[in-house]
């Protein structure tokens, strides 16, 4: 499924009252047919789920057209990853039914990873013509080079084909629209694995010292290791959602700091 933004959808920004910049969502502009086509649904499939409750209504235009925006495309994000998931549809309306209503694209993509598996997609093999239609766009040789420095895609073996992170590839697709230049995404990159991959080493660490390493000194079951093991694997989900929250209010600190004026 193909979800993402349209291309060049503005947004404004507007001071807060602390003097942060702040983002307004983008205004719907897709029709019914644009949305299925971005989501990789039916049209069929999105007038069911906005008669169960699922999606919210569209802003009706001229002529009664009914248009949708990028609030839209998250909450279908999130009902596929809910359904990858493995809950029933009833079991999602019951899940949604509990969010508030008014939830930003922003917030519903931050709940959207937070609810999906912390194991990584398979890469995969993709032609190109594949990799358009996924993306919900055509792909220039620029946006390709941008995608490989994100680590969204590397070079396939055949030509013209690429290895794609399935679970990097809406994200990447969005940032292609973001004016920032390419250095300065490798730059990103950069910070990010050093610091993500010096949290993961300490994290271990500490599980490692003064769980895992006492827990082994006083038990020899090989049940009760067993069952150690297991727990350490569903911490992971647990840390990434602490990762997760702690980064998403770090980074609202940081830039309300950066951009407040005096």
């Amino acid at each position: 499924m193909a979800i993402e933004a349209t291309r060049g959808e503005a947004t404004r920004g507007e001071v807060t009252g602390t003097g942060a910049t702040r983002t307004e969502e983008p205004q719907p502009t897709l029709t019914v047919d644009e949305l299925a086509a971005r989501a990789g649904v039916t049209v069929r499939t999105i007038r069911f789920y906005g008669t169960r409750g699922l999606l919210p209504p569209p802003v009706i235009g001229p002529r009664r057209v009914g248009h949708y925006g990028v609030e839209h495309l998250s909450r279908l994000a999130l009902i596929e990853e809910l359904q990858h998931q493995g809950m029933t549809l009833a079991a999602i309306e019951r899940y949604l039914e509990q969010l508030p209503p008014d939830l930003s694209a922003h917030d519903l993509a931050i709940h959207r990873a937070l609810v999906a598996t912390w194991a990584p997609d398979a890469p995969e093999e993709l032609p190109r013509t594949e990799l358009e239609r996924r993306a919900g766009r055509a792909l220039g040789d620029e946006d390709l080079d941008r995608l490989a420095a994100m680590d969204v895609l590397a070079p396939g073996d055949a030509d013209d084909t690429f290895r794609v992170d399935p679970g990097l590839l809406r994200l990447g697709v969005r940032l292609l629209d973001v004016p920032i230049a390419h250095e300065t995404i490798l730059a990103s990159r950069t910070v990010l694995l050093e610091h993500t991959r010096a949290a993961a080493q300490e994290l271990t660490r500490l599980f490692r010292d003064e769980v895992w390493g006492p827990y082994r000194e006083r038990e020899s079951d090989p049940e009760h290791v067993a069952a150690m093991k297991s727990l350490s694997a569903h911490m992971q989900p647990l840390v990434i959602q602490a990762l997760v929250t702690a980064f998403q209010r770090s980074l609202k600190e940081e830039l309300g700091a950066a951009f407040r004026t005096e």
